[in-house]
């Protein structure tokens, strides 16, 4: 359960509202012939109902959470608390109903913020301006309402006004590169090139080759230009992250097309830029909040709907992130993610075979790319079919032309799958070639010490690595393990008992390390001490091999111990 979800949402309801400044309104009537269920109570109790919208809350189910609270606001219409937790759940829901629950708390931030948009997508650009200009200037807002003020005035075609109100902010100090960014899409409208340019220019010096969205928009302005070897040092330049470099060639194929077309897709971008800020800011459900309301003005964004994909799976809610990432097409320029996304949120519920038909279809879309084969490689490493693991990790090796340190994982859960199937050679090969590319990796040198200390091979610089993953990493369960497990076969019992003690204290349900600990006790001498640690690692879920093991040692211990010449503590 998300216990922690309910109280932040309190949070976002005392900070997006204003009622002590104003009396609740009427809930509006409903449309004529409507049958939407929040309007109608279904014969559900107060009780019942408040006790489902809790829970819903507490689970973060905002579908669930709004039938709740829209059935107790009909039972209740002027409660001004249903009425804010109906509106900000039915937003966060994502429903079309949203416009019309939002008249209910006007003065809500969140609710000031739909309606605006509401008359902007219906080109009523001074009622949207009045509902932007009566956001108050300070806090959150402060940053917001300027840029949504310039939009409306692009909107209502006077471009300049807009560029007006960003050009002292996009040369100031604070997120400056957020308003360079928009008055540079605002002059790239309304066909003002040489301060799109200008801006454009300003935006990409700030924020460099870190912002795949950013780089898409300046080098759309210079393949428009007829400027395409500049446009493609732009894209090229850009430093995605793994799931978005599979977009790249499709990104790359629509580079020419224009991303925003009107001053609502305008205002939509700024609702995912600060979407993407406030993540950073541990800012509860704000976040996902603005993304909603991007959605609202723009429903096939695919931008945003991967952000709110990666805010459910987050949170836990791998259906929602599913359901909402689901309405983008094949044609989408960012299809390729999404898939990438699917796939994982698949394998996360257990849905293995569907998810790898995913990755498999993709990577014969994108036969240039990678990251399909690696994370078809890593489900099936997951599920113990190590041979077919290693076969696709070297398609996507074959795909690296030339190594860099951000490969190192790759060797490394290559060298892993080889290793599990029986192919030592090569993992070690593996291993040693991920330390070349990332010499100080802590999960490198923890994996291959470990392994040679198994093998009792190379321990004195087993026992070195290990020694300097520990220090990476101090507060690591399973290294302190294994410098335990090391210097135990190097002889030390009693320091080998203190790490493997240390080892339990911060992993105490792992198997493996609890029967290490056994052992360790075993070769101090502490044998009653050693049969229960045994005995606990055996009720923690071990491997089946390991639980062989485990109940041999066991037998062995009992039998000594119960002999004339057996030992105890």
């Amino acid at each position: 359960m998300q216990h922690g979800r309910f109280p932040r949402l309190r949070l976002i309801l005392l900070a997006l509202t204003t009622l002590s400044a104003c009396a609740a309104s009427s809930p509006a009537a409903p449309p004529a012939g409507s049958s939407t269920p929040a309007l109608r109570p279904r014969g559900a109790s107060t009780v019942a109902a408040t006790l489902i919208g809790r829970h819903a809350l507490a689970e973060a189910d905002m579908d669930v959470a709004s039938d709740a609270y829209q059935r107790l606001l009909a039972l209740e219409p002027d409660n001004a608390e249903l009425q804010q937790r109906a509106f900000l759940t039915t937003l966060l829901a994502g429903r079309p109903d949203a416009v019309r629950v939002a008249r209910l708390v006007p003065q809500n931030q969140a609710a000031m913020l739909l309606l605006a948009g509401n008359e902007a997508k219906e080109g009523n650009w001074r009622g949207a301006e009045a509902r932007f200009s009566a956001l108050p200037p300070a806090g959150f807002m402060e940053l917001v309402r300027p840029l949504l003020l310039a939009w409306t005035k692009a909107g209502a075609g006077n471009a300049e006004a807009g560029l007006e109100i960003l050009k002292p902010l996009a040369e100031g100090q604070r997120l400056r590169p957020i308003f360079a960014l928009n008055a540079a899409m605002i002059a790239d409208l309304s066909g003002n090139n040489a301060t799109a340019e200008r801006y454009y220019k300003a935006a990409h010096a700030e924020l460099g080759n870190a912002n795949l969205q950013m780089a898409r928009l300046y080098a759309s302005w210079l393949t428009r230009q007829g400027r395409r070897p500049e446009a493609d040092r732009i894209m090229l330049g850009v430093n995605a992250a793994d799931d978005a470099v599979v977009a790249m060639p499709a990104v790359m194929r629509g580079m020419g097309d224009r991303q925003i077309k009107s001053a609502t897709d305008g205002i939509a971008e700024v609702y995912v830029a600060l979407s993407s800020i406030l993540r950073t800011q541990d800012s509860g459900d704000f976040p996902a909040v603005m993304l909603r309301l991007a959605l609202a003005l723009k429903p096939e964004m695919s931008s945003a709907r991967l952000l709110l994909g990666d805010i459910a799976y987050a949170a836990h809610h791998l259906d929602s992130a599913l359901s909402v990432i689901a309405p983008i097409p094949l044609s989408d320029p960012l299809d390729a993610i999404a898939r990438m996304r699917r796939a994982m949120l698949l394998n996360a519920l257990g849905k293995q075979d569907a998810a790898l038909a995913i990755l498999t279809q993709l990577a014969s879309d994108i036969p240039g790319q990678s990251q399909p084969q690696i994370a078809a490689a890593d489900i099936l490493r997951g599920l113990h079919r190590y041979r077919e693991a290693v076969d696709a990790y070297d398609k996507a090796v074959a795909l690296v032309a030339t190594p860099t340190r951000p490969n190192w994982a790759l060797f490394y859960n290559r060298g892993i799958a080889l290793d599990r199937a029986g192919m030592w050679t090569r993992a070690e090969a593996d291993l040693l070639h991920a330390l070349e590319l990332y010499p100080d990796q802590p999960y490198v040198l923890n994996y291959l010490g470990y392994s040679w200390t198994e093998q009792g091979s190379n321990l004195a610089r087993a026992r070195q690595m290990i020694e300097r993953a520990a220090a990476l990493r101090p507060n690591d369960g399973a290294i302190i393990d294994s410098l335990g497990w090391v210097v135990l076969k190097q002889g030390d019992m009693a320091t080998a008992v203190r790490h493997l003690e240390r080892a339990v204290e911060l992993e105490p349900t792992d198997p493996t390390i609890t029967a290490h600990l056994g052992d360790a006790y075993w070769a101090a001498g502490r044998k009653l001490e050693a049969g229960f640690q045994w005995r606990r690692s055996l009720t923690l879920n071990p491997e089946p091999e390991d639980i062989a093991k485990t109940e041999v040692k066991l037998r062995q211990s009992e039998k000594l111990l119960s002999s004339p010449q057996g030992s105890s503590n």
